[in-house]
């Protein structure tokens, strides 16, 4: 039986997963698409969220 890593699987994969994928690029994408379907009154909650979240990738 092969034996499961915190790399490929768990909690620990999930967030290494969750890292790789959460580039600025992508965190734009994202807030741009929450904008399209948002109510425009959260657009600058939306821009605030994304920012915070770009500083982790610093």
């Amino acid at each position: 039986m092969a034996r499961n890593t915190p790399e490929s699987s768990g909690l620990d994969g999930l967030i290494a997963k969750a890292k790789a994928l959460a580039t600025d690029e992508n965190l734009d994408k994202a807030a741009d698409a929450i904008k399209k379907v948002a109510p425009d009154k959260v657009d600058r909650h939306v821009d605030s969220a994304a920012e915070q979240a770009k500083k982790y990738n610093d």
